[in-house]
Formats: C-alpha cells, structure tokens, sequence
C-alpha cells in the first residue's frame, strides 16, 4: 500500500478563512427561485411563499452570504420589474436563458427571505442593458433611508428601515460575447469605475460628514474563466481602470466529467489543481496591479461562480417556459469526490479568495432538489460542503505533502488533496483529505504545536459506484461515521480508501 505523509504546523499559516467563503448564489435561472426557495401553496410554505423545508436544508449547509439575482440573467434585468405590487408587475421574456419571468419574486421578497433565513444579501448591478443611474437608484432604493422618490418606493414596499446592503456586484462575465451587453475590458472599465463612483455616493461615501451607512464592498467582473482568450488581460485592464475603487475581483470557475466526450476520468480529477493555477494567476495579476497603481490596498478575490456542471446536457424544455427544468444536474460520488477537492483549493487560497459562491444553491447545479408541491433531497454535494462550512473556520495550515502525482489535461495533480484548518476559537483541528487513487492509500498525518490533540469526529465518502446518485427515494451517498483513530503527539494515520473523502475533526 503506498503511503503519504502530511505535516502542517500551527504557527505556518496562509491566512484566515473568510465565512463568506462558504456563500452561494441564486439566479432567475431554472427552478431556483420558484418551485426552490420559492412556493407559495407548498405545505411547508409561510406566509411569503418561501419553502420551509428548504430554508432548514440551506441553514444545515451555514450559509452566510447568497449573491442575486444573477448570472447572466442580470445583464438583461431591471430592478424595477421586481417591486410593487405583485398584480402590476410586468411579465417578461428573459433571453439569457430563454425563458418567461414573472416578476412575483423580487428584490423586497429576496432580502426578507435573507432576514428569515439570516443570510447576508449580495446583491449585483446590472452593466449589460443596465446604465450608472440605473446602479445608483438601485442602492438608494435598498440603503438610504427615506425622504427621496425612489427610498418612499422602498417604505411604501413594506420595508420602512433601510436594507443597508454592503455587497454588490458591478455586473457579471462582461467579458463574455454570450453576455447580453457584452463589453470590451476598456469599455467595462471605464462603465464599471463610474458605477463604483456613484454606488458610493449614493451611499454617503465620500462626504465630508460620517455617513450611518457601512462602505460598500464592491466586486468588479473579472473573467468567466481561464479559457477565454483574453484572460488575464481582461482583468489587468479592468483593475487598471477601477482598483482603487472596489474590493474584490470576481472570478468564475465550472468543471465537468462527461463520459461521452470520451475523455479520462484523470482530466476530472484534476480540476482541483487546475483551480489552484487559475486563482494563482488571478493574484499574480492583483499584485501587478496594485504594484502599477501605487496602492497601499489589497483587492481581494470573490470567486463568486464554481460549481460542477455537466453544461454539454441537451436542453429538453420548451422555450418560454416558465421556470424550466433546466440546468437540473444529478450529482454522482465521482462529482462530490472532485466537488470536495475544489473545496480543499478554496481553503488553501484564503489568504487571496474571501467570498466563495457556489453556484448555484437549489435546484439549477445545486445541493438542493425540490419536487414541486413535494420533497427535497441533499445531493452528493451537500455533505462535504455542509461538513466543511460548519467546521473548516479559522485558519488555513500550510501542509506539506509528498503526495505523488498523475498527468491529465491540466498538466500533474496530487493524487492526496489535502486541507488543514485550525480554529483557535473552537480550539479545534480539520482534516480534508481527497485520495484520487484507484488504490488504498495509508495517510501519515503529523500536526504539530498543538498540545494534546485528540480524535473527536471521523466521517468518511466511498461508493463502489462512481456513478452512484441521491435522489427522492433515499440517499445512497453520504458520509459514513469511522471508529475515531487513535493520536498521539500530534500524529495519526488513516487509511484512505480508494477514490474517497476523508474528513477528520481534532480538539486540544
């Protein structure tokens, strides 16, 4: 049985993980809001029309903070549509997915679902068909307080106190020609420095007197993903334009295995390498930036779209369709095995990555499945996502691993994928650990400047069955508690199974 070794210290430490790593995203996509967090009539509904059932799946995953209302459904979407009275609303076509919106779920429906359910909004502006004005309007309605036209709009909505959102997003994959409104890097640039500018004023930022507003955290469009042919130049340019001005760079990532295309499984399982490479390009371009600029600030990295997601599936609904069975991927072991190596990635780049958004929550790509007027289930996904977002807080360890590694398409990737996290609050240590071998494999783990360190959970992913799926008759993946192993001075070993996820919780 071949053996690896993993050392991590206490006192080597990347940086601090952000909860809003642990963020996730909804879209006027598919059945994400209606008939998914949304439907009114369903039995487990409250008197907003919001899926009881679904709300307490999505507080077992601890989500923090949800981005809305797109995707590339924002680039063609006003604001305006969403408010008022339910019966004035116009219906419209959406051409990003060619499909019919309602309008019965807006912004005002979208930030009580968020006090409900305690999730902080992160809301986008649209820099498609959408205008400065537009964005400016668009956070006056959600945090001034009143006294203008477009706040007494907001009051007379129902929401007599401010929504005072902090995160906005200044568009989406604008880089894209697929993107209704679709801009060159320059052309975005200057549209997006322009909308920071005046989101901010809007806000009170900038005056000579304190404002009761917090400063906007704001996300500039960076690009949908590496295969673009303008990437990085994209982001260069447009941090050129904007860094001084907004927070974060947004970045967008999805991976696939697709057994028609023929192509190794290795390729799949090396989407987590993959990944690392394309967040260390992105941070080697903000710190060229920072470095043309002058600045003494840090831009930081919103990875606010990654997800699996099979996009070569043929569409079967119809056009026009109101909330389409579109998008509807069914998870397998072999996509939440890969699915929690990305995880793993996101934890090794916190120092860089503070908002993660998984894409998307229910229903399209997501943890979550509804029937309509029925059930739920958790998709393979949920577990390590849910293990990790309530545990893996604090800091990020810098392991060291003599993992050997396996070629694909992305180049070599480590066949252990590995995350150590320490949190000094909890007083707790986690252990994510990948075997992306068709073998066995025997782990060494030594962790060190801990003091006494004891086993306290031990849960384990495997599947004969690589293709084995959840479902509404019963959940056939989900982790599997293991007989604690035993520690001593800071060393333990476990065995990995083939192709299996290992996740191991220490205290001191």
């Amino acid at each position: 049985m071949k053996k690896t070794k993993i050392f991590a210290d206490a006192n080597l430490i990347i940086g601090t993980v952000d909860p809003h790593l642990y963020g996730s995203f909804l879209e006027h996509l598919g059945r994400a809001v209606y008939e998914g967090i949304y439907e009114p009539g369903h039995p487990t509904a409250d008197e907003d029309g919001f899926r009881g059932d679904v709300m307490g799946l999505i507080r077992e995953l601890n989500v923090p903070i949800v981005r809305y209302p797109g995707g590339n459904f924002l680039s063609g979407y006003d604001w305006w549509d969403g408010i008022g009275k339910k019966e004035d609303r116009p219906v419209r076509l959406d051409l990003a997915w060619h499909t019919t919106e309602p309008n019965e779920f807006g912004v005002d429906e979208f930030m009580k679902w968020c006090q409900k359910t305690g999730i902080e909004p992160m809301l986008g502006v649209n820099m498609g068909t959408g205008t400065v004005r537009e964005a400016s309007r668009f956070v006056e309605y959600c945090n001034h307080a009143g006294g203008t036209e477009i706040s007494e709009m907001r009051r007379a909505n129902g929401a007599k106190e401010p929504y005072h959102v902090r995160y906005w997003c200044i568009g989406n994959e604008m880089d894209g020609p697929w993107q209704i409104g679709h801009l060159t890097a320059d052309e975005y640039g200057k549209k997006a420095l322009e909308a920071a500018k005046v989101m901010r004023w809007t806000n009170g930022e900038g005056a000579d007197v304190p404002t009761p507003n917090e400063k906007l955290k704001l996300i500039v469009s960076g690009s949908s993903n590496h295969e673009m042919k303008t990437f990085p130049e994209w982001d260069r340019i447009v941090l050129e334009h904007t860094y001084r001005h907004v927070d974060y760079l947004s970045m967008h990532r999805y991976y696939e295995y697709n057994e028609e295309r023929e192509r190794p499984l290795e390729d799949f399982l090396g989407s987590a390498d993959d990944m690392n490479e394309y967040i260390g390009t992105l941070k080697a371009t903000i710190e060229y930036v920072r470095a043309k600029v002058r600045s003494q600030k840090q831009v930081y990295i919103s990875f606010d779209e990654w997800n699996i997601w099979t996009q070569s599936a043929p569409r079967l609904e119809p056009l026009w369709k109101r909330a389409p069975h579109i998008l509807e991927d069914v998870y397998t072991f072999r996509d939440a095995l890969v699915f929690a190596g990305l995880m793993n990635t996101l934890l090794n780049n916190c120092d860089i990555v503070k908002i993660g958004c998984l894409a998307q929550l229910v229903n399209v790509i997501a943890p979550i499945m509804t029937e309509k007027g029925g059930g739920v289930f958790r998709q393979t996904t949920f577990y390590p996502f849910r293990y990790l977002s309530n545990s893996a807080r604090g800091e990020t360890l810098r392991i060291f691993s003599d993992s050997d590694t396996f070629e694909n398409m992305y180049g070599k990737a480590h066949y252990v994928n590995t995350a150590v996290n320490h949190d000094r609050a909890r007083r707790t240590v986690v252990v994510s650990c990948c075997n992306y071998d068709q073998s066995a494999r025997e782990a060494e783990i030594e962790l060190r400047s801990f003091g006494g360190l004891k086993a306290a959970e031990y849960v384990e992913m495997t599947s004969s069955d690589l293709g084995a799926v959840n479902g509404f008759g019963g959940e056939n993946v989900r982790p599997h508690s293991k007989e604690l192993p035993a520690v001593k001075d800071g060393k333990t070993t476990l065995l990995l199974p083939p192709m299996s996820w290992s996740y191991l919780k220490l205290t001191y």
